[in-house]
């Protein structure tokens, strides 16, 4: 299985560092969210139109969603706007996407904050270690990546994408844009 999952790294690196969930490797396809939607709007699937991410009737799975999605298009800001339309800001998984968007939006220090209140949220939050420690890496900071590596084994993470994704980022000293 490590195999398998260090081979498709190889082959779809960009694949590898896609946010999502922490067994989530793929990234998301790109829908009307992405394709029609502007200014933080979010495809309504059932109104079959783009609506305000603060619109009522979206859940906060849509929401996530379209987060990643827009994350991964590299549209950081429409990004923040439907994270900030989430129930629950003090969510890990929110808070995680929070610094994830932040950093690559070249808000480091930001999103490192993030990180870690997503990590004092939920210190078993893998994908938040992983997102922190390729931080680290592009900022040249590998002894502390190699410490949320040892965070992610240490927790169960041995093997998981996080896992894969930051070791790989060590190793190379190489992150991807999202």
């Amino acid at each position: 299985m490590r195999t398998l999952i260090i081979a498709t790294a190889l082959l779809f690196p960009v694949a590898a560092f896609a946010a999502g969930s922490a067994s989530d490797s793929a990234p998301p396809k790109p829908t009307q969210t992405t394709n029609s939607c502007k200014n933080g709007q979010v495809w309504d699937k059932k109104t079959k139109s783009c609506v305000d991410a603060k619109e009522s009737r979206l859940d906060d799975d849509t929401r996530y969603g379209a987060v990643r999605e827009l994350a991964y298009a590299g549209r950081y800001e429409d990004a923040l706007y439907v994270l900030a339309a989430m129930s629950d800001q003090n969510e890990s998984r929110v808070l995680t996407y929070y610094g994830f968007t932040h950093r690559k939006a070249g808000r480091m220090e930001l999103g490192m904050q993030y990180y870690n209140a997503a990590l004092k949220a939920d210190p078993d939050n893998l994908l938040a270690r992983s997102y922190m420690g390729q931080g680290l890496v592009a900022s040249g900071n590998i002894d502390a990546a190699r410490v949320q590596l040892a965070e992610i084994e240490a927790r169960g993470g041995k093997s998981s994408w996080p896992e894969t994704s930051l070791r790989k980022a060590i190793q190379s000293g190489k992150t991807y844009n999202y």
